[in-house]
């Protein structure tokens, strides 16, 4: 059983697509979600969490096509294992799958009013 996940964050790098061996496309991209909050001294404290996105069929073309580094976007789906690795420092590392079921193209503009945009809005596709 998977749970789901609904984030709003910003593309890390351009997406890539790959075709699968039975001619499905699927777009991967890094999504970075931002959380900030004031500590009881006054301190603005902030973390920021990757999650790395997957999406499949005509949205991935989509994805493929419109999205680029930087841009914002409302991200849909279900959170698959995690991966874990050891950095080249040693450390201990994790980064969250997600698969998604939609992906919402933002704009600062639609964003602060709350909005989803219309045509540039992918459509929904079942897994």
């Amino acid at each position: 059983m998977y749970q789901q996940i609904t984030l709003v964050g910003n593309l890390g790098g351009d997406p890539t697509m790959q075709i699968m061996q039975d001619g499905t496309p699927v777009t991967s991209f890094s999504v970075a979600t931002n959380r900030r909050w004031r500590t009881q001294d006054g301190t603005t404290q902030g973390e920021t969490t990757w999650f790395s996105v997957s999406v499949w069929d005509r949205q991935a073309e989509t994805c493929n096509q419109y999205l680029t580094k930087g841009q914002r976007v409302l991200v849909v789906g279900e959170i698959r294992e995690p991966s874990t690795w050891i950095d080249r420092d040693g450390n201990a590392r994790a980064s969250l799958e997600v698969r998604a079921r939609t992906v919402r193209f933002l704009s600062a503009r639609e964003e602060a009013q709350g909005l989803t945009p219309g045509p540039r809005q992918s459509e929904d596709v079942p897994f």
